[in-house]
């Protein structure tokens, strides 16, 4: 457990750009490649703006949505169905719930209310807030949730639902109707505020929905399954250590992990727990379910502090998705007890990758001439960009004053198009050649740039530290490319500093490919190379190393719930 915590690292956006949205709790968010898509929620009122972050850009806009707008809602289902995204329930002021659905064509920005068919036996969902809404495939599975027992909307009577659903929905746009499955099995107990996530293993092929926590009367952390193709319910036998009772958390699959943060849980005393507690705290602990072995381990604990700020606050009602195998959280409540007055939703975001992005494959020498060369390398379909970092043959001289990890500063050259890599023999200098940044131009196409031909000149010069100089690319898009790249694939609060490894040569050229442990560090661990003869008067040699910049998301859809409840919590929105 101790390892793999120590593998993880959190970071908080300090700095970005548009109209960025109030802080809430009680919203709901999925994403749609690189875009984060937030909608709902409430903190003096409820919400009904529809908020959109781009991860590439570190930027938040409003789009410009028309058709059927859905009123401001709360604690809602908010699945991602390809380009379309659906929104089911949730309450629109203290006391009334909805069990409208809205389907919005992210594409257009385009909103519309549908009507699904009533069940063949049984009545539709009843209005509700708190449930889950869960898809897989071309259905969405409903469980759950809160009611109003009172037809009097100031009279808030609430009922706790363990009812299930299933929503057929049509190719592209529209749904077909509700229906009610017959399942095998116990169901799980009435609750709302919890959460349901749905995986597949890779071996098995078999999806199955899992349900943990919630709240009914008292908070919950029983996990439960439902194998979706025998619709059978089953009380999953777990390892390691359980997290604590706990509602209004997220959970979120990356992988075969399905991680848990955040939350209501259990204000104790004196180590116990209350069956039915009557106070409660915001906690920030962190942990996974390992779906294959339904392994728990724990990453943060309840009651790990975090003095120096590196660790997203304890909070409850937040939203988390997942883009690729990068983790965001946003906003929530942050309140240690149930008054109101202890009442402040968080302002902050931030992010945690969990996996290293992939190494890229070997880097192949196309062609080359006496002052020119081309590389090409495998597509990695995860990856926003490379790291091509230029390292001359010859050992540096201790003299020229540079450490011995130095690089110059980085340049970035746009890969659309080709450009090749030129240098003057005789002014080739005796320290690193620039690295270079290929960017993936993810705004017109999903296709990573895998040949490519850079350009190089001894007219324009680049700082070093250490004050020497060195030549940069004679392109005239580089500096304008550089200032883009640094607004555009990096989060400003870590941008990467000018240096990296230098490389230690053999006498012939190299190309290196390595994997980028942490692409604000920069770190660099070349894993294999490849090595070419290259046709050339020059007397210098190069070394070519590339590397994974940042994952973006171009990845399966996000089951995405982190329902709020808890009965009278939305009073006060």
């Amino acid at each position: 457990m101790a390892a793999a915590a120590a593998g993880l690292s959190w970071r908080r956006v300090s700095s970005f750009t548009g109209p960025v949205p109030r802080s809430r709790h009680g919203h709901r968010a999925v994403a749609i490649r690189e875009l984060v898509i937030i909608f709902g929620g409430g903190n003096e009122g409820i919400a009904d703006e529809l908020h959109v972050y781009n991860t590439v850009t570190n930027q938040w806009f409003l789009p410009a949505v028309r058709g059927d707008i859905p009123p401001g809602c709360a604690a809602h289902g908010f699945v991602c169905d390809g380009t379309r995204i659906l929104v089911f329930g949730g309450m629109v002021e203290y006391g009334r719930y909805s069990n409208d659905l809205y389907e919005l064509q992210a594409s257009r920005w385009l909103w519309k209310k549908v009507k699904p068919q009533a069940p063949s036996t049984g009545s539709p969902p009843c209005p509700r807030l708190g449930h889950s809404f869960s898809l897989y495939g071309n259905k969405c599975y409903l469980f759950g949730g809160l009611a109003n027992e009172s037809e009097d909307s100031n009279n808030n009577v609430p009922r706790y639902l363990n009812d299930f659903y299933e929503l057929e929905l049509q190719h592209g746009s529209g749904v077909v109707g509700w229906s009610i499955p017959v399942t095998k099995g116990i169901l799980p107990s009435p609750r709302e505020s919890h959460t349901a996530i749905i995986y597949c293993r890779k071996d098995l092929g078999s999806p199955k929905m899992y349900i943990f926590g919630g709240m009914c009367g008292c908070r919950l952390n029983d996990l439960w399954e439902l194998d979706i193709e025998t619709m059978t319910w089953s009380r999953p036998e777990t390892k390691g250590t359980v997290p604590l009772p706990r509602s209004l958390h997220t959970a979120n699959v990356i992988g075969n992990k399905m991680y848990v943060f955040g939350g209501w849980v259990p204000q104790s005393a004196g180590g116990e727990i209350s069956a039915h507690d009557g106070e409660w705290k915001c906690t920030g602990s962190f942990s996974y379910l390992n779906l294959d072995t339904t392994e728990w381990i724990g990453l943060i604990s309840d009651c790990q502090e975090d003095k120096s700020n590196l660790l997203p606050g304890p909070r409850a009602g937040h939203c988390a998705v997942a883009v690729g195998t990068r983790l965001y959280i946003w906003s929530g409540r942050d309140g240690y007890r149930k008054a109101w007055n202890n009442q402040v939703c968080c302002k902050d975001l931030w992010y945690l990758d969990t996996e290293k992005p992939p190494a890229p494959s070997q880097v192949q020498l196309i062609r080359a001439t006496t002052n020119s060369f081309q590389v090409k390398w495998d597509e990695v379909p995860t990856v926003e960009g490379y790291l091509l970092q230029l390292h001359a043959d010859s050992p540096v001289p201790s003299a020229v004053g540079i450490p011995g990890t130095g690089v110059p500063e980085t340049s970035v050259l746009s890969s659309q198009g080709g450009s090749s890599l030129h240098q003057s023999p005789q002014s080739l200098p005796s320290v690193p050649y620039p690295e270079m940044k290929v960017d993936h131009p993810s705004q017109t196409n999903n296709v990573i740039p895998n040949n490519v031909q850079v350009s190089l000149s001894s007219n324009s010069l680049l700082k070093v530290e250490g004050k020497e100089k060195v030549a940069a690319p004679e392109n005239k898009i580089t500096q304008e490319t550089m200032r883009n790249h640094a607004d555009a694939t990096g989060f400003k609060e870590s941008n990467a500093p000018s240096l990296l490894p230098v490389c230690t040569s053999s006498p012939q050229t190299s190309a290196n490919v390595g994997e980028l442990h942490d692409s604000d560090k920069r770190t660099v661990n070349p894993d294999a190379s490849v090595s070419s003869t290259v046709s050339s008067t020059q007397t210098m040699l190069l070394k070519l190393l590339i590397s994974c910049l940042r994952q973006r998301s171009i990845l399966d859809r996000q089951m995405i719930h982190t329902p709020l409840g808890d009965g009278d919590w939305l009073c006060k929105l």
